[in-house]
């Protein structure tokens, strides 16, 4: 049985900008640029190391395998050590092994089995990072959603101009110094972190002692038992299979091989710039039912594949991926709110992290498995799946009374 909770409502006319948000968006801002231009530095390093393309897929899997795997034990780790300590721990841990990384680089041609082991550290690290972000948030913010939209502009923003910023970085210096000016920013988000007053660094009190094993049954049983929660992460996991995955592989290869490289950026810029606006429209629209809002926000995700699949000019193919990233941002923003406002904080971390690994399972399945059925079916009538997906999976979480009756409450009760 879950825990009963104890919810207020109250203003959202409550300051964002304490001190302690300025802290941790200085510190997720960097983190998030330095992932956003790790991929596209790693991919430079790769192929001019002689591994070929084959090595960048090697590569980059190595990065977010461990992610995928791990993070469950480390929404448990979260809330046992405290998530603020687990965090910075993460933060140095991932300098470290980049800046090895570099050296390595900029010594000579490493071995790709060291790259790949180092990568998969460094994807390690960010499956113990990533649970405290959730576990953090609603401590530092009294009005989560805006906190949380905040953060998605954020993450939005820094994914346009990460990957410029290594391209240009690239132009005038070497991968290895991408690489480890990357792993600066790791640093940097640590130190903020360390300067965290209202969020203790270890752990909250707990009632006797209790086994890593109970803790991880612990985070189950409070995610199973929120119908709502599972629901919604089952849906996405067929969207993830079925949608995601296909847009993910065809429809950026479509892209690039019919329209170019230079529109293929040019429509990814615009995903951006749609998440940002999502993003702000977030902080203002606080719908009484935010998981139905976010379910028919999704609606306009299936603009992306749509606009690939009917062969439109660039620009509007550019502004259907603009579009979607409006629907997906709020999406993302009302979900995030709702798990962070309705799961006690104690459990916060390991039930986020339950959440996170469902959602992500499925993706790389439905990447995978996008080009050889392309190979059978076609690609513009798979990418027509996959724009209906996104209607699917509307429709579903609709039809879900605990999705679509999860009232909207503004913070836990502590």
């Amino acid at each position: 049985m879950a825990r009963d909770l104890h919810v207020k409502e109250t203003s959202s006319d409550l300051p964002l900008w304490t001190a302690d948000f300025r802290l941790f968006f200085a510190a997720r801002t960097t983190s998030l640029l330095g992932d956003a231009m790790l991929p596209v530095a790693i991919t430079a390093a790769v192929i001019r190391a002689g591994y070929g393309a084959s090595g960048v897929g090697y590569a980059l899997a190595a990065l977010v395998a461990p992610f995928a795997a791990l993070i469950i034990f480390g929404g448990v780790l979260s809330d046992r050590l405290g998530a603020r300590r687990l965090m910075v721990v993460s933060d140095m841990a991932r300098l470290c092994f980049q800046a090895v990384l570099a050296l390595l680089f900029l010594l000579g041609t490493p071995q790709l089995w060291q790259i790949l082991v180092l990568l998969a550290l460094v994807g390690a690290g960010s499956a113990i990072f990533q649970p405290g972000v959730a576990s953090i948030t609603p401590r530092i913010a009294q009005d989560v959603q805006k906190a949380n939209a905040t953060l998605r502009i954020s993450e939005s923003v820094t994914g346009v101009i990460g990957p410029s910023l290594a391209g240009l970085l690239l132009v005038v210096s070497s991968p290895a110094t991408v690489v480890a000016l990357d792993a600066l920013t790791y640093g940097i988000s640590g130190a903020c972190l360390l300067l965290l007053r209202s969020v203790p660094m270890g752990p909250d009190a707990r009632e006797g002692a209790s086994s890593f094993r109970s803790d991880l049954v612990e985070g189950w049983r409070e995610f199973r038992a929120r119908t709502w929660l599972w629901s919604v992460i089952v849906v996405f996991m067929l969207w993830q299979l079925a949608g995601a995955g296909p847009i993910m592989t065809l429809g950026n290869s479509t892209l690039v091989t019919d329209y170019g490289a230079s529109t293929f950026g040019l429509v990814m810029s615009s995903l951006g710039v749609g998440s940002v606006v999502g993003g702000i429209i977030a902080i203002r629209l606080r719908p009484r039912y935010p998981l139905r809002a976010g379910a028919l926000s999704m609606t306009l995700w299936a603009l992306m594949p749509l606009g690939v699949a009917l062969g439109l000019p660039a620009p509007l193919v550019a502004g259907c991926y603009a579009v979607s990233g409006v629907g997906s941002a709020f999406w993302i923003v009302m979900f995030h709110t709702s798990v962070q406002t309705h799961i006690p904080q104690d459990v916060l971390g390991r039930v986020h992290a339950y959440d996170a690994a469902g959602s992500l399972v499925m993706k790389p399945v439905g990447q995978a498995v996008a080009g050889p059925l392309a190979v059978v079916a076609g690609t513009v009538p798979l990418l027509w799946v996959s724009a209906s997906m996104a209607l699917v999976a509307c429709a579903l979480l609709l039809m879900i009374p605990a999705v679509r009756g999860l009232k909207r409450v503004e913070r836990m009760e502590r």
